[in-house]
């Protein structure tokens, strides 16, 4: 059926956790298979969330729509190594409610870390949905001070961005910013191209970046 690049939406030294899903060929058959059936996984390739050198900051951990799965593995991480960060906010924002992901994650981390989430729209009123609008619009009205904080930021490119922009508004400096950028990748070991950005490899220099190392090349 192909390839497709997919995410680890787990911290386990055990198993690994993928989260699918079905907009074409290759994940439709994946939604297909059963128990006892097999696949070929290569990688996972490049560089991850550098946890062991973000400790003892305050983290932020903003993610929009798909960009959330990434970042359970690094939440997850967190809940294993708690002493070793400070405060942990969380901020996922999703279309709609039947678009939220890890529902039973969420109201788990609750217990631990501030979670904020935001629905673009909220039709049937669903309390579980948290506020309505923009998960950007929920950043830029939050009172952040950038001390001893770290940003995680993963999400679509535009909202990616806007992020970026509120976070350097309120005192962000770019060595504060990790981003997750998404690219299609076909080798995964820097020889295709296809996934270059201004000379940086996805698969192989990313696909996470402190912003400062990205944004001026």
């Amino acid at each position: 059926m192909g390839e497709a690049p997919i995410s680890i939406c787990s911290f386990s030294p055990k198993h690994i956790q993928l989260h699918v899903k079905s907009v074409g060929n290759v994940t439709n058959a994946l939604a297909k298979l059963k128990r006892g059936d097999h696949l070929l996984i290569r990688g996972p390739y490049g560089k991850g969330y550098p946890m062991s050198k973000l400790k003892w900051n305050h983290l932020l951990i903003i993610g929009g729509g798909s960009g959330v799965a990434p970042l359970k593995g690094v939440v997850e991480y967190i809940e294993k190594h708690r002493t070793d960060f400070r405060e942990v906010k969380l901020y996922f924002g999703f279309r709609s409610p039947e678009d939220i992901l890890f529902k039973d994650e969420i109201e788990r981390w609750r217990e631990n870390f501030h979670v904020n989430l935001s629905v673009d729209k909220n039709p049937n009123k669903c309390h579980l949905a948290g506020c309505v609008g923009y998960i950007t619009e929920l950043l830029e009205k939050s009172y952040i001070t950038p001390e001893k904080r770290i940003a995680l930021v993963c999400g679509p490119p535009m909202m990616m961005k806007i992020c970026i922009d509120i976070l350097k508004e309120k005192g962000f400096s770019e060595d504060q910013i990790y981003v997750s950028y998404e690219r299609l990748m076909q080798c995964g070991l820097g020889v295709c191209g296809h996934c270059m950005i201004h000379g940086k490899y996805v698969c192989k220099d990313g696909p996470v970046f402190r912003y400062d190392q990205i944004n001026h090349y």
